[in-house]
């Protein structure tokens, strides 16, 4: 026993006891004073979240001490530590305080009533969440929501496959393509959803305030079609392209999800090829090529090729009977700018494509700082120009969720240099439309403007849910709940993106405002977060708003670069699995488009499966463990996996 504790006088009259119980018993009393101070935010509060609310409010009481001594003498004396009271604060403060009432021998334990019971919390928490994504598949506890890529438009097989592989939810993000493709993604998805029987609402993303970097020169329309090597450089497998009708493509169509490049044809010369055909050309750089067609199905013609060969737009396809072809419209290379370190970055709001220096072209120069390479001057533009007003000398500038950053050296009124302070050894691309954070500047802009508003009707009539970016405070969540007011959308589930360190701030208030809705969810939008707050204090940031969120019973979307290697490459990192699993803690996991997302649903699907019978939200199951057990004489271990079907069903 420590020795603060006289062993001679008995535990409940220890000064300890009754000081834990004094302490409680006061910070009970200020959760009271606080809800008549919130009387008027609870009136407009919904009914339905009322409970929520005050429990929102006893979580930000409870936390604005530091109660890490309180907890470890409650640890002592055998008590909860209060370490999971989010979803239900006031009953689990009770509760310590009555079993300390007993240990004194008072017998008056002086109860309230609560404002929510430990089995209401969470029945509270799993039915808001059952109203804004839908209900869950069996054997995990956490929903999947996925990104539509461009070709969720036009290919259906693509989104089934989605929802077969365990895509609970779909989210569309108005920030790219446009009406005509978000419609056709949304009747695949309500086809898909009713062909399979499973729901699968439809998340709109709002694409509000976004600083983004401006257009870049595109490139040449040309392909590469490269055949797998082995380390000697032969050949392993052939490079692999699919012909289709040009009429029936659309143009720039490009590369597939799947990672199938799609070359058009006119549709009379492929109708005429067979199994075996062989077609000759001379690539873009005069080199004579012989393509073989491998199999033909109802996608189209597909052909393969020994060598590395370059198709560009134009190029003259000729069959052994010399019939010609000439190969349509190819997207263009996109192409980047090339920073180094101490470069010079000038951000401007001139919108005129910026030159590329990536193949050699402007401002280029070759070779690394250790070989004396001077700093290079480049150029790419900002879509939003009120940033300028904003931004001052030493303000830090971020590009593309961080991988590249700097500091303001000059501002002008439509222009900004900045110096480049952080970028990989040998230089970091910057494309277009890539994401521009300012965590210094005081750039305050509202989350719905013109372009928002424009695009509200549309989502108003085709979406389940609406994404709220860049939400800050709740006048912005408020103009939201307006807007959707005057357009009939009342019913349409609110979730509000988190992805600056102001809304992270705000988040309290904002749930207080969105609690005028009925159904609300909250995205932490990990990408744009970690580069406000710095990467080494994001996990620190995630954490304290899943406790906020659990204490409002509202459900939270864990969201940006989960699995994103496996979704883009097909093989996920060690990483990103344990970040995965870690995900599961949420009510709902958002991956993002890439050549194997399907393939990385699935994954997804398996892991948080697995997951959901160790772990639930912040508790530990004490499911049985799959491991071996010790004799009683620990001398030997029993069993084997062919004995021990514990260890036989976890291989």
């Amino acid at each position: 026993m420590p020795p603060d504790y006289d062993t001679s006088r008995p535990l409940a009259t220890h000064p300890s006891v009754l000081e834990l119980m004094k302490q409680l018993e006061s910070l009970r009393s200020e959760m009271r004073r606080r809800h008549g101070e919130y009387a008027s935010v609870f009136e407009r509060v919904r009914l339905g979240h009322r409970q929520s609310a005050a429990n929102l409010i006893d979580y930000l009481t409870l936390r604005q001490y530091d109660l890490r001594d309180i907890q470890d003498s409650l640890a002592e004396l055998g008590l909860s530590s209060l370490g999971r009271t989010e979803e239900h604060v006031i009953t689990t403060l009770e509760r310590v305080i009555d079993n300390l009432h007993m240990m004194t021998g008072d017998g008056d334990p002086r109860r309230t009533e609560s404002a929510v019971s430990f089995w209401q919390g969470r029945a509270i928490l799993q039915a808001n969440t059952l109203a804004l994504l839908g209900p869950l598949r069996s054997g995990r506890s956490t929903r999947i929501l996925v990104t539509m890529p461009s070709e969720a438009a036009d290919d259906y097989q693509l989104v089934a496959n989605l929802i077969e592989k365990g895509m609970d939810c779909a989210r569309i993000n108005c920030a790219h393509d446009g009406p005509e493709q978000w419609e056709r993604m949304a009747s695949n998805i309500r086809r898909a959803a009713q062909e399979m029987g499973r729901p699968c609402p439809i998340l709109m993303d709002l694409p509000g305030p976004k600083l983004r970097t401006g257009p870049v020169e595109p490139g040449p329309r040309v392909v590469r079609l490269r055949p797998l090597r082995d380390a000697l450089g032969r050949t392993r497998s052939p490079a692999s392209v699919l012909l289709v009708d040009a009429d029936k493509t659309s143009p720039d169509a490009g590369l597939r999800v799947s990672g199938t490049i799609e070359i058009p044809v006119p549709a009379e010369w492929l109708a005429g090829l067979a199994v075996g055909d062989q077609i000759r050309l001379r690539d873009t750089r005069d080199s004579p090529r012989t393509l073989e067609v491998a199999r033909i199905d109802d996608a189209g013609v597909w052909i393969e090729v020994a060598d590395t060969t370059y198709l560009g737009t134009g190029t003259t396809l000729t069959t052994a009977n010399h019939r010609a072809a000439t190969v349509g419209s190819l997207p263009a290379l996109e192409q980047a700018i090339v920073i180094r370190v101490d470069d010079t970055l000038t951000l401007t709001a001139d919108l005129t494509p910026a030159a590329s220096n990536e193949y050699g072209g402007t401002g280029f120069s070759p070779g690394t700082a250790e070989q004396g390479r001077s700093p290079t001057i480049l150029r790419i533009g900002c879509t939003m120009p009120q940033v300028f007003g904003s931004l001052q000398v030493d303000d830090r500038v971020f590009f593309d969720d961080g991988k590249i950053g700097g500091v303001v050296i000059a501002a002008r009124p439509t222009e900004a240099d900045i110096r480049i302070t952080m970028a990989s050894p040998r230089g970091s691309k910057l494309r277009a439309e890539k994401g521009i954070n300012v965590p210094d500047s005081g750039l305050r802009l509202p989350a719905i403007g013109p372009d928002d508003e424009r695009i509200l009707p549309f989502v108003v009539g085709h979406a389940d849910l609406v994404e709220l970016s860049f939400a800050q405070s709740s006048s912005d969540v408020a103009s939201l709940q307006s807007h959707l007011g005057e357009l009939g959308g009342d019913g349409i589930g609110i979730v509000l993106k988190i992805e600056t360190v102001r809304g992270f701030v705000a988040l309290p208030e904002m749930l207080l405002a969105a609690m005028a809705s009925e159904r609300i969810g909250v995205m932490v939008a990990r990408g744009d977060l970690a580069v406000e707050c710095g990467f080494e204090r994001l996990a620190e940031v995630q954490e304290e708003m899943l406790w906020l969120c659990d204490a409002a019973h509202v459900p939270v979307i864990w969201a940006t670069q989960v699995l994103d290697q496996m979704a883009k490459t097909g093989q996920p990192s060690r990483a990103e699995v344990s970040d995965a699993a870690m995900a599961g803690r949420a009510e709902c996991v958002m991956l993002n488009k890439g050549p194997f997302i399907a393939e990385a649903v699935g994954a997804l699907d398996d892991i948080i499966s697995r997951m959901s019978s160790h772990q639930l939200k912040k508790m530990n199951l004490l499911r049985r463990l799959a491991s071996w057990k010790l004799a009683p004489s620990g001398e030997r271990i029993e069993g084997s996996p062919s004995e021990n079907p514990q260890v036989e069903q976890f291989h």
